[in-house]
C-alpha cells in the first residue's frame, strides 16, 4: 500500500500511514472492529469532521485528544461505524420470530444487540405486537447500540415515509403516523409501539453488560464480521451464557457460527440455538 502522505498531500488535513495505523489500533481497542486497508479514505473523510469541529489540522493530535478524552473516544466510534439497516431487512428472521413466539408464548425478553437507527427493534416490536395482537405483550425488548447518536433517532421514531413502502398496508396505518406540513414524507412510530423498546448504548466489548437475563432471543445480525474469530468466540460465548435453554440466537446473512458447535447449533437459516 502507497504511503498515505505522498497519496493525500493536498488534503485539508495532515494524515499519515501512521495515523490510519493508529485509528485501526483505537477503533479495534475500544469497539473490536478491525478496519480493511481499503478503509483509509473513509476514515479520513469521516473524521475530517471533527478535526474541522474541533479546529484541528492533523491527524496526529486529534489522536493522541482520542486516546485520552473518553467523550471525544464516544464521537470517534460514531464517526467511523456503519449503520445500514431496513424495517423488516431479512424477513425470513421474522418469520421465524413470529413463529417461535407461537409455540413459546412464555418468551419474557428479546435483546436486539445492534439496533442502528431502529428499524431492527421496531420490526421486532410489530412482529410480537402483531403475534400477541396487542401493544402490552408480556415480552421486553431492549435494543442496544454502540453509536449514541443512532440510537437518538431510533428513540424519536421518525424516518422517510419512504423507507416502509414495502410494508403492508395494515402495518403502515397501524404502526406509524403520516408528517403533514413540514413533516411531509416523514413518518412517525405511533408511541404505543415506541414503548415497546427500551434503548439504550451498550458497547459489545465492554468487560460488563447492562442487561437483565435470562434472555429468550437475541439478534445480533452483521455485527460479528467486524470482529476476528478470537472476538467472535468471546463475545458469542458471553451471549449464550445469558440465554434460556431452547432460545433463538438470530445472525446477519454473512455470518455463519457453525465452527463453534460447543455454543450454538444451526436450526434455521443463520438462525442458531445455544447450547446451554
Amino acid at each position: 500500500m502507497t504511503e498515505l502522505h505522498e497519496v493525500v498531500a493536498h488534503r485539508e488535513f495532515a494524515y499519515s500511514r501512521r495515523d490510519f495505523d493508529k485509528v485501526r489500533s483505537l477503533l479495534f481497542e475500544r469497539a473490536g472492529i478491525r478496519l480493511a486497508d481499503s478503509k483509509d479514505a473513509m476514515v479520513y473523510s469521516r473524521l475530517a469532521r471533527r478535526l474541522r469541529i474541533l479546529k484541528m489540522t492533523r491527524f496526529k493530535d486529534y489522536l493522541a485528544m482520542v486516546s485520552n478524552d473518553q467523550q471525544e473516544q464516544e464521537h470517534f466510534i460514531n464517526a467511523l461505524t456503519t449503520n445500514l439497516t431496513a424495517f423488516f431487512r431479512e424477513p425470513h428472521h421474522f418469520e421465524a420470530l413470529a413463529t417461535y413466539l407461537k409455540q413459546n408464548p412464555n418468551t419474557k425478553r428479546i435483546w436486539c444487540s445492534a439496533s442502528s437507527t431502529g428499524e431492527e427493534p421496531y420490526s421486532i416490536a410489530m412482529t410480537v405486537a402483531s403475534v400477541f395482537g396487542t401493544f402490552t405483550p408480556p415480552v421486553s425488548i431492549v435494543a442496544t447500540d454502540i453509536d449514541s447518536r443512532v440510537l437518538e433517532k431510533a428513540a424519536a421514531g421518525v424516518y422517510s415515509a419512504s423507507g416502509i413502502e414495502q410494508l403492508p398496508p395494515h402495518y403502515r396505518q397501524q404502526f406509524f403516523f403520516k408528517g403533514k406540513g413540514t413533516q411531509q414524507g416523514k413518518v412517525r412510530v405511533v408511541n404505543e409501539l415506541k414503548n415497546m423498546v427500551q434503548f439504550s448504548t451498550l458497547n459489545l466489548m465492554s468487560p460488563t453488560w447492562n442487561i437483565e437475563s435470562p434472555i429468550d432471543i437475541i439478534f445480533c445480525r452483521n455485527v460479528m464480521i467486524y470482529f476476528d474469530r478470537n472476538t467472535q468466540h468471546k463475545i458469542l460465548a458471553r451471549m449464550v451464557k445469558l440465554m434460556k435453554p431452547g432460545g433463538m440466537y438470530v445472525a446477519g446473512h454473512s455470518e455463519n457460527f457453525t465452527m463453534y458447535p460447543e455454543l450454538v447449533r444451526p436450526m434455521g437459516k443463520t438462525i442458531y440455538r445455544p447450547v446451554n
